[in-house]
């Protein structure tokens, strides 16, 4: 028996693995969502999506946070039709009718209330307890920001004004003890959170909570917000998805998501702009638009509105371009080269001339 066989089996962890044949890493799941512009945002390429861990979507208020975890758990929902969505909640924002809008069945919801971080620990850890690896799980919490510890209610209610210093180590906690369930059990969990703005001439938006949950996640996302107009009337948001860290999308990546007032999100929403940076689509002159061929150069004759452009017949040829998906990549996902050099540099240890 060789010593690789031999520490295997004396291993007394049931999941020891030789890792070129871990389960851990070479059967990650990854579910796609509607929206391809999302998925590069959560892994770097057009074919990607949500992968097993932590992801947090962190912004002001009224920047459509739970809206993007709903995503999520939509597209989860809808690929596994057996999978549930446990839903931890202390704002109350997102209803029975919010979830119906997203196209969510509520009979595979399970909606827990939640007063305090303890609360939220002690029920989360004995609901992974009781999760199997293969079971179709995600996990939605809203939101971390607005999340009390118990320590300050209890001063609360007995009319101390101490400041609480235990809700950062309550918080560390729970992401600690959470995060190697969420990877070993294949469990997707997307989390609202909020930032705050550090002094400063130039401020920096800080996730709040402490390093715990920044240390924890898989993703972090920042939203910025921009308003969109039709002449002097706001019509929607063009949001943008700041990636200020991630496993998978080069941190500090911009994406462009657009949301309107009537209609919603589309399926296409963000991918104009990227083709334009590209070159697979040119702005010619004001409100029209053209395709490129990118192996000719040559340009497409025909001329699109904005609204035209909005289409599955617009988009598909470009999606299905061997470069455009090579400049998603190459822009945005994060490089897997070899990080040490290979050259051979035995010579150089040796005696001394």
């Amino acid at each position: 028996m060789s010593i690789l066989d031999k520490l295997r089996k004396s291993s007394t962890i049931k999941e020891s693995d030789v890792l070129s044949d871990s389960k851990f890493f070479n059967k990650k799941d990854m579910v796609q969502t509607d929206i391809p512009m999302l998925n590069v945002a959560l892994s770097g390429s057009l074919d990607g999506g949500i992968t097993p861990g932590l992801t947090l979507w962190c912004g002001p208020s009224k920047h459509f946070k739970s809206f993007f975890c709903l995503l999520e758990v939509k597209a989860y929902m809808n690929k596994y039709p057996e999978a549930v969505c446990l839903f931890y909640d202390s704002e109350f924002g997102a209803g029975k009718k919010y979830f119906e809008s997203m196209g969510i069945d509520t009979t595979r919801v399970i909606h827990t209330p939640i007063l305090d971080i303890e609360q939220l620990k002690f029920d989360l850890v004995n609901q992974l307890d009781n999760i199997a690896r293969g079971d179709k799980v995600i996990i939605m919490l809203d939101s971390l920001g607005n999340l009390a510890s118990k320590k300050e209610a209890e001063d609360a209610l007995a009319g101390k004004n101490a400041q609480d210093m235990s809700r950062a180590k309550q918080i560390k906690s729970l992401f600690r003890i959470v995060t190697p369930h969420l990877t070993i059990k294949d469990i997707p969990m997307v989390v609202v959170n909020h930032i705050y703005m550090e002094m400063g001439l130039y401020p920096k938006a800080i996730v709040s909570g402490g390093s715990g949950p920044y240390l924890s996640a898989d993703t972090i996302f920042i939203i910025g917000r921009q308003q969109e107009k039709d002449g002097t009337d706001v019509t929607g948001y063009n949001f943008i998805i700041n990636v200020e860290k991630s496993r998978y999308v080069r941190e500090k990546s911009k994406i462009p998501i657009e949301v309107r007032f009537e209609g919603g999100i589309s399926t296409w929403s963000g991918l104009l702009d990227v083709a334009l940076e590209s070159g697979h689509v040119i702005k010619p002159k004001n409100g029209w638009f053209q395709k490129v061929d990118m192996e000719t150069g040559e340009i497409n004759a025909k001329n699109y509105r904005r609204a035209d452009t909005d289409t599955k017949d617009f988009w598909l040829p470009i999606l299905k371009s061997k470069s455009f998906r090579e400049y998603i990549e190459n822009n945005y996902r994060l490089a897997q080269e070899d990080m040490v050099s290979n050259e051979d540099i035995s010579d150089i240890y040796g005696e001394v001339e």
